[in-house]
This record gives C-alpha cells, structure tokens and sequence, in this order.
C-alpha cells in the first residue's frame, strides 16, 4: 500500500513542518534510537489496572500501544475477577505477529488492609502502588491508567529509562504546566512534589530499585523500604488526601526529590492542558506523544477532540491502511472541534500521529 502513495502525496500528508523536529527533536531521536540500538531484545513491561466499566477503555489503550511499538510487549493487566474472561476472549483476536504477550492477575491488596486500599479515591486504583511487591521477577515498568492512548511508540517512553541518573527509580509528568490553575498548589493539604505536584497517570518505574531504596518520610527518622512505608503513609494521611494513590507518590517523592525524573507534558497530555487555554508548550511544538483523558472525557461531549481520538484508535481495524483508515477520518473529526477550547489547537492532537504513522511506513518498507 505504501509504495502505491503517490510523491505528490508524500510531499504534502508526510513532510512535517521545520517547527515539529528541529534539533532538540534530531538529539533526542539520536538517543532513543542508541538506546534501542544497544537493547535490541529488550522487552517492555506496561500495566493497567482495570475495575468496573473499564474493559474497553482499557482494550483501546493496549490497541494504540500494539499499532506503533517496535520491540516486543508484555503486558500485566491487573482485573476484577468478571472481566478476565472478557479480557482474554478480546486479546486472543488481536494480531500479535509474535510481539505480544499477556499475563492477567486478580485485584490483590495486603490481607490485613485490602478492604481499606481498594476503596482508596477509585475502586482499585492503588493497586498500582504494590506492582513493585507483586512483580517481582519484572525489573522495569510502564505503568498507565485505562484512559492513556499512545499516539507513538511505546519503545520512546521506555527509553528514558536509559536517562535515569544513579538515584531515579520513576518518571511521571508534572500534575500541571500552569500554577495558577494548579490543584496541589492551591488545595493540596499534605506535601507534594515540586511547584504544581505529579500526575501519576502514566508512570516509568525501575522496579529493582525501587524494591532497594529506603525511602526519607515525616513520620520516622528511620529510611523505610517501598513495602513499609505504604500503610503509614495511608494512616497519617488518609484524612487529607482527595487523589488517593497519586497524593501518595506526591507525598514520598516530596520527601524524596533526587528519586524522580520528571517528563514534559507532552507525554502525559490531559484536558487540563487545552480547556482553560493551551498550556503545554512542548505539545504545541512537537504534537502529543500520550493522550490522557482522564474525568471520563472519552465517553461524553464535554471534549470532543480527546473523544474523536479514542472513538478513532477504537474503530481502527488492525491491518487496515492507517491513512485512510485511521488518521483522514480522525482529522475531519478534529476539525469539527474548532468551536471549543482544546479544538482550537486540534492539530496538536494529530501532528505526532501523523509522524507515527509515516515512521511505521518507513520501517515496513525497510523489511
């Protein structure tokens, strides 16, 4: 299909403005692509946690996961106990070409607390603070709520692993990119990361070290391990956090600064970064790398240019030609958006789409 593209077409749908790479793209590319070059069977480890209403969703994130990665996938679905089924009827379907795999777990929280976790801020949602201690064989981990959609290859986030300096063991986005609608810095009542605190949505751990660190905390001079300091933190806290979980990883990586390694917003772009004006720089500049609509926007007519995406990526047939299956249809979508806030900078939504997409082609035409 791609050799049949006309040139006048590559000229005009292909070549992306000067704006979308310039050097700072070139050395970035230059690195990812090292990275992948010296961990060539390296394989990626994401993890969802899904409960309730969440089974597609969830199946539409793994899908923009599966369309542009490059080195193979596991992964780690973590799933109340009616939905495994579902889940394992749907993944069967997909076309792995061998670079997929999948292990499904039940929801599991300490025995003596599990009641008091599950119920934390969303049903399940800090279940993601004891991947550490239930995947112990797995060294690093991407994990990603069920509302993340990928718009380029998984292999770029994972290869900022290779970035961590001696002391991170976690990358997250910050929680926002402008302080005056800031929520830590104007609500929060517990400690949090930085000047505007960390949005846990898509969140890069190294898991060994993760599992080695003490980690510094308020409540005891003695350094506590991942597993130890948890349920304290839950009991000091618990009548001052609003976001559960994620007010916890602010909470420990206050404490513990030199721990993370903050990614731009691009990476973690949510309708916070387009309603009250565009705000993430970086995404005007380079498009969105992962789309995160989180506060249920997929599912209703608040943002219709983050529903377009998902209502695109989930009707997207796997072998389908992604131009005009996937990425045409979705700009004529986007374009009748213009009339909102996040539709005004519509094209942020698929300028790195569109790079993705080329770059796949490219990849396939060099066998």
């Amino acid at each position: 299909r791609c050799k049949n593209l006309s040139v006048s077409f590559w000229n005009s749908y292909w070549m992306l403005p000067s704006d979308v790479c310039g050097m700072n793209c070139f050395w970035e590319a230059a690195f990812r692509y090292d990275y992948m070059k010296t961990h060539p069977s390296e394989k990626m480890h994401l993890a969802v946690v899904a409960c309730g209403e969440r089974l597609e969703e969830t199946v539409t994130m793994l899908r923009s996961a599966i369309i542009f990665s490059i080195k193979p996938l596991h992964f780690h679905i973590f799933a109340e106990d009616q939905l495994h089924e579902s889940f394992k009827d749907i993944l069967e379907e997909f076309p792995y070409e061998g670079k997929v795999n999948y292990t499904i777990y039940p929801i599991t929280f300490p025995s003596e607390s599990a009641a008091e976790w599950k119920k934390l801020f969303k049903p399940c949602a800090s279940q993601r603070l004891f991947l550490p201690l239930i995947l112990k064989n797995v060294d690093s981990l991407l994990y990603v709520d069920t509302d993340i959609l990928f718009l380029r290859p998984v292999d770029d986030i994972w290869s900022f692993l290779g970035k961590f300096n001696s002391t991170q063991i976690a990358a997250m986005a910050p929680e926002h990119e402008e302080p005056r609608i800031g929520w830590y810095n104007r609500f929060a009542r517990h400690p949090y990361y930085g000047v505007t605190g960390i949005n846990s949505g898509v969140m890069l751990m190294n898991m060994t070290r993760i599992r080695r660190k003490y980690f510094k905390n308020d409540m005891t001079p003695v350094r506590l391990q991942w597993g130890e300091i948890l349920m304290p933190l839950l009991k000091k806290y618990k009548l001052n956090i609003t976001w559960g979980d994620q007010d916890l990883l602010n909470i420990m990586f206050f404490h513990n600064p030199e721990s993370l390694y903050v990614f731009p917003c691009q990476w973690n772009y949510r309708p916070d970064h387009c309603i009250y004006g565009s705000n993430c720089k970086a995404a005007e500049e380079e498009g969105i790398f992962i789309l995160h609509g989180n506060r249920g926007v997929y599912h209703d007519d608040k943002q219709p240019t983050f529903r377009a995406v998902y209502e695109a990526i989930k009707n997207y047939s796997f072998g389908d030609d992604l131009v005009h299956s996937l990425l045409q249809p979705l700009e004529r979508e986007l374009q009748k958006t213009t009339h909102t806030y996040c539709g005004r900078v519509y094209k942020v939504f698929i300028k790195q789409l569109t790079k993705s997409v080329r770059d796949l082609y490219a990849r396939r035409s060099k066998g």
